[in-house]
């Protein structure tokens, strides 16, 4: 049975309306007391209550920016990538389109420019609707922005739980809390500021948050832009942006949007006949998706991967991870990185070239350094980082250590053997002690046994031997050539240009091993994986042993580039927060690694790779004789899965890698097809070579190919020394304790193959 109503309190009838407007009067008297009059003037004990409560609240408010995108720059200035927590990007109300803040005023605060803040006119007319039964807002503008304000804030501190809505979450204190603290912001404020900060702040789709960015998702054009019904519609979102979204609800869209423009033309803020245009306007997007991150980014994911480790490594973007986040993602960060657009399109093109999406998912990476700054100039790897049918997927950078990658959780890579691309350092250790790069040495000898007396004044111990014949001792089996015809007598700079394993023992055996350390360390050549120093008393080291970044190799041979001198790389020329403040970047910081005429030595010998030697082999042919002056090493490791050349101008030193990329690296390199092409065994010049050959004509010539300077002659010609003795071919004494038995991976034998 259905309750009967009381015809005397029956708001249909003329006393009903009476008593209600009298209760509603009663009501807003209490609020307007409360918030306008001091608590001297009144009397009566509800009205007193009332404004105690409200000198208690606040009357501050702290408008802090707004969460704002952070962009990622190349160094022309073009963006590689946006990162935010929410699509923002500030604009001062001189650039929005004058319909925008006609339509915002018109359907959510007509009485904007005339109230202080609270409406009380509008008060009255929400109570009284809601006493009808029909609900009606009473927020103006300035309340609006209160309590976005208010959200932003709790956003940005993590408190999301906390975020107050309107008729969800939200009591009657709050709605107190947030009129008092909207008169105080219109005391504080001029109106345009206030109107500015809204439109910057306001909500209008989750990938778009502000006026800017919802004009750019919505119809790819500037707020600046918007046409009368483009403004009117994203005016008519802000009330509830899903149901009128004119994406997926384009009719409510429309019918709101025309609601809008009724308002705007009976407040006469716009013409009739621009209105009878406007609402026969379809309902038209022209969306421009938001892309969030470096997975997004067209121009170099993996570097922008790597910046963004960087920054959020940094203690100086906040005291935790959680407070970098904050910064980073919601500090509308502006970062100019070293990054060269035009060197990272040759970059990614040669990568994609040697092995893009090949089945079997063997990996091409390519980075390059300028010497005497250590900026990080292309950075590119022939992999997907989004997820793409038929693409070889991976958010692994293989270009840098394992801390400055993602997915280290799931066996991040953090570098590669770099096989015979560390015998240089051997060579230079040879030069650094005065000696001739012309002497003669014995490169048949092939056992370096247990007992072997070398000179190593570090206080790390010898590890390894090579002798067969005491494999049963934890030696390795005698050191092997790639091609028969190399086991002689030969130059020290012969046996580096053809990359002779045994020549580089030779050589080793001729120095201080502790020498060979010190320029490996200067040289800033560290594990991949560990970041620790190289031990180059572990004898598998001086031809390659353990993984190193192509990052850190390109960085290593700029020094021999920039005569002796080692360049950190910085991939970070500046930051810049939303006011314009410079935040910490990087800065280029050098050190002397190695002595000028060293690196002089080194770069004369590294032309003859390419010249004569190993690299002689790469097609297209790159040499200082057929082109610039260029130097370079090319690099296999002993299981053919790990293949390089690193090498230099006088302005670009770049490391170019080809190989397996996939877990544990353990797949051999040879048997393979790529790109139609059989390979037995893949070595050094053969793909890596050409990547470098091509990338280096290309892009080298913009930094610089002076010549290198001359190598001094006592190092070229000077009188050779006494060749150091044959070793025995087998131990004399047991050791004590056997050294350990090396990995399959730490049994190199295999030499870059020789100019025949």
């Amino acid at each position: 049975m259905a309750t009967g109503k009381n015809p005397l309190f029956d708001t249909a009838t003329t006393l009903g309306k009476i008593f209600l407007f009298l209760g509603v009067s009663a009501i807003c008297g209490v609020l307007v007391a409360g918030l306008l009059v001091p608590a001297a003037a009144v009397t009566g004990s509800s009205a007193s209550g009332s404004i105690k409560f409200f000198e208690t609240l606040p009357a501050e408010l702290q408008v802090d920016p707004p969460s704002q995108s952070t962009s990622i720059l190349a160094s022309d200035g073009s963006v590689i990538a946006n990162l935010y927590a929410e699509n923002r990007t500030r604009v001062s109300l001189d650039q929005m389109s004058p319909y925008i803040k006609d339509a915002v005023i018109a359907i959510e605060d007509s009485r904007f420019y005339e109230h202080g803040g609270v409406d009380t006119t509008g008060i009255m007319r929400a109570l009284v609707s809601t006493a009808r039964g029909n609900r009606q807002g009473a927020s103006t503008i300035t309340q609006q922005y209160v309590n976005n304000v208010i959200n932003s804030s709790l956003e940005a501190e993590g408190k999301s739980d906390q975020v107050l809505l309107n008729g969800v979450n939200k009591g009657v204190g709050d709605k107190l809390r947030e009129m008092k603290l909207a008169i105080a912001l219109e005391k504080k404020f001029t109106k345009e500021q206030i109107l500015e900060g809204y439109l910057n702040i306001v909500f209008f789709n989750r990938d778009a948050y502000g006026i800017e960015a919802a004009s750019k998702f919505f119809f790819s054009t500037t707020a600046k832009d918007l046409t009368l019904p483009q403004a009117a519609l994203l005016a008519g979102l802000v009330n509830s942006p899903s149901f009128f979204d004119p994406i997926n609800n384009p009719e409510n869209a429309k019918e709101r949007r025309d609601l809008v423009l009724q308002s705007m033309v009976t407040q006469g803020k716009i013409q009739q006949a621009e209105y009878d245009a406007a609402v026969a306007t379809p309902v038209e997007t022209k969306v421009t998706p938001a892309r969030q991150g470096c997975a997004y980014s067209t121009t170099a994911p993996y570097f922008c991967d790597y910046v963004l480790h960087l920054l959020l490594n940094n203690p100086a973007y906040g005291a935790d991870a959680k407070e970098r986040e904050r910064t980073v993602f919601r500090g509308g960060l502006t970062i100019k990185t070293t990054l060269d657009p035009n060197a990272q399109a040759v970059a990614q093109a040669q990568v994609e070239g040697s092995a893009g999406a090949n089945p079997d998912k063997w990996g091409a990476s390519l980075v390059s350094v300028q010497p005497g700054s250590g900026k990080i100039i292309s950075m590119a790897q022939n992999t997907q980082f989004l997820e793409a049918e038929g693409k070889f997927n991976n958010v692994i950078n293989f270009n840098v250590d394992m801390r400055d990658a993602q997915g280290n959780d799931l066996g991040g890579l953090g570098g590669f053997q770099p096989g015979s691309t560390m015998k240089p350092f051997t060579f230079a250790a040879w030069l650094n002690e005065g000696k001739s790069m012309n002497t003669v040495l014995n490169g048949s000898v092939r056992r370096y046994p247990l007992n072997y007396r070398w000179k190593n004044t570090c206080p790390t111990p010898v590890d390894g031997a090579y002798n067969t014949a005491e494999k049963r001792l934890g030696a390795a089996d005698d050191l092997q050539n790639a091609e028969e015809g190399y086991y002689k007598n030969m130059s020290v700079v012969d046996g580096l240009a053809n990359s002779i394993n045994t020549m580089t023992f030779a050589t080793a055996a001729g120095v201080d091993l502790c020498g060979i350390q010190k320029i490996v360390d200067a040289a800033g050549i560290h594990a991949g994986q560990t970041n620790e120093p190289v031990p180059m008393t572990r004898l598998s080291n001086l031809i390659g042993a353990t993984q190193t970044s192509p990052l850190t190799m390109a960085s290593a041979f700029a020094t021999f580039a920039n005569d002796g001198t080692y360049c950190e790389p910085i991939a970070i020329e500046s930051v810049t927060d939303a006011s314009g403040a410079q935040l910490p970047a990087q800065a280029t910081s050098c050190r002397d690694a190695i002595k000028p005429e060293v690196a002089r030595g080194v770069s004369f010998a590294l032309q003859e790779v390419l010249n004569r030697g190993s690299g002689s082999l790469i097609k297209p042919r790159i040499s200082t004789r057929t082109s610039f002056p260029i130097a370079a090493k090319t690099g296999t490791n002993d299981p053919n899965n790990s293949t390089w050349v690193v090498g230099f101008t006088s302005g670009l030193a770049t490391a170019s890698w080809f190989g397996d990329a996939l877990g544990g690296q353990d797949r051999p390199g040879r048997n393979l097809t790529l790109n139609g092409q059989f390979y037995k065994a893949i070595d050094g010049y053969m793909i890596a070579g050409p990547q470098f050959s091509n990338y280096m004509t290309q892009v080298a010539p913009a930094y610089g190919t002076d010549p290198f300077p001359a190598a001094p002659s006592n190092l070229v010609n000077g009188p050779a020394p006494t060749p150091a003795p044959r070793p025995t071919t087998q131990s004399t004494t047991e050791p004590t304790s056997p050294a350990p038995e090396p990995t399959s991976s730490d049994k190199p034998g295999n030499s870059d193959k020789p100019n025949p």
